[in-house]
């Protein structure tokens, strides 16, 4: 499974993106896709994840109401959209992918040692 994001970019406070992340190779229902951020300075930290089969999602609270992951099947995309961006979201945020077990939750998704598939990151940058 190759991923591959785009949508980052330069925003003032307050404001909005929409990152992507297309997904080619062998992905069938049974994956898991998320999106990791690492802030300057800081580890990679988990942000969101949705499963592909039932379409169940998974936020790190402090973006839980600002940002939505979705999926876009037939373009075999996942989709970030970030609104009531703050100056503390500024990081290069990752695509990831995994097959996921149907017991896996929260503590399986926000590690990231436990995702398999990367994407190549883009740049998030929210201004003052």
């Amino acid at each position: 499974v190759q991923l591959v994001e785009s949508g980052g970019g330069l925003v003032q406070a307050g404001g909005s993106l929409r990152l992507s992340c297309a997904a080619s190779g062998r992905m069938h229902s049974s994956y898991a896709m998320g999106w990791f951020r690492v802030p300057p300075g800081k580890e990679r930290e988990f942000v969101a994840a949705i499963r592909l089969s039932g379409g169940a999602t998974y936020y790190k609270d402090s973006v839980k109401g600002r940002f939505t992951i979705s999926r876009d099947d037939p373009k075999n995309t996942v989709l970030l959209q970030m609104t009531g961006l703050k100056p503390e979201d500024t990081a290069v945020y990752y695509c990831a992918a995994r097959l996921a077990a149907p017991r896996d939750g929260i503590v399986i998704f926000t590690n990231y040692k436990n995702w398999s598939n990367w994407g190549q990151g883009t740049q998030v940058t929210v201004s003052s």
